[in-house]
């Protein structure tokens, strides 16, 4: 007997699969390869599985189903394989911090451009704004960045509680992949979103500033409320992968609406005469650190994460 299931949690050898509201322990059979898809793991969560059942009730994953979108990264530095987080996802959103610690303009834009090949609509929640607001011109200035590209900020902080209503109305009924450096308070804010969640927390390192892991794999958790909530290990960086370069801009939703504008149709927006991009840069109309990551990511030379 063959069923259909959700994926909802992968450690790399078994898959915890959601057979109408009963979670099952399987394996993969055979190679399970998708083509087209050089990836570690031929499974993630939130892939529609067939699981086929054994005479002793053990439960092996035989097929997968076409996926409509997913979130990607390069596997590791310098690999060509690449490592898929999540499929089938509603909207993903980047939990960010901009005091203890500071998350790296670059890590955001690329898990951003990210969002915008794969097509999944993305939005920035910018967590400990309680520390955020003892910086009010930094403060100030990534909201400028990311609100005149186009990005939904929702502030929040999971120590008082500001915030979660508004990010429990974006989750509710969809299926919402979070993602973001260690440390940024991600575990803390799913257990205020869904506490039968009980995700693990960990401190932040004083040596370095960073957050320990504590989320060691992708875990999906059914919402009280409606939906369900992917929560992803921490991400230290952010390959990209399998994007040309001369389509990238197409994913900075800033410099595509300006391009057209470009004296030449192939314009690199680099260096060419007459490039409206660059012109919007040196007007202020686009944001120089958006742009930086633009220029980073067109030499990206394979060792980003």
């Amino acid at each position: 007997m063959i069923q259909q299931g959700v994926v909802v949690e992968s450690t790399g050898s078994w898959y915890k699969v959601d057979i109408e509201g009963t979670i099952h322990d399987c394996r993969t059979r055979g190679r399970l390869r998708l083509k087209g898809v050089r990836s570690t793991s031929p499974v993630v969560v939130g892939d529609v599985v067939d699981v086929e059942w054994s005479d002793s009730g053990e439960g092996a994953i035989v097929g997968i189903a076409p996926r409509r979108n997913y979130i990607i990264r390069r596997a590791s530095n310098l690999s060509k394989e690449s490592h898929i987080i999540a499929a089938n996802i509603d909207c993903a959103a980047v939990v960010v911090t901009i005091a203890a610690p500071l998350t790296a303009p670059e890590f955001i834009d690329r898990f951003l451009v990210t969002c915008e090949a794969y097509k999944v609509p993305a939005v920035i929640i910018l967590n400990k704004i309680d520390l955020a607001r003892e910086h009010p011109e930094e403060l100030a200035a990534f909201h400028e960045i990311y609100s005149s590209a186009g990005y939904r900020v929702i502030e929040c902080s999971a120590l008082t509680g500001e915030g979660v209503d508004e990010i429990k109305q974006l989750l509710g009924g969809k299926t919402t992949l979070l993602a973001g450096n260690s440390g940024v308070g991600k575990s803390t804010l799913v257990n205020i979103i869904e506490p039968s969640a009980e995700a693990k927390t960990g401190a932040i390192s004083e040596v370095h500033l960073q957050g320990k892991h504590t989320t060691t794999f992708s875990h999906v958790y059914p919402l009280s409320f409606g939906g369900r909530l992917i929560d992803t290990p921490g991400i230290r960086g952010f390959g990209l992968i399998d994007i040309k370069h001369e389509e990238l801009y197409h994913y900075f939703p800033e410099i595509m609406k300006v391009s057209p504008e470009c004296k030449f149709y192939n314009c690199t927006h680099t260096h060419e005469p007459h490039c409206a991009v660059v012109e919007a840069v040196m007007e202020g109309r686009i944001s120089a650190s958006r742009y930086e990551s633009y220029l980073k990511m067109l030499d990206d030379d394979g060792k980003y994460r």
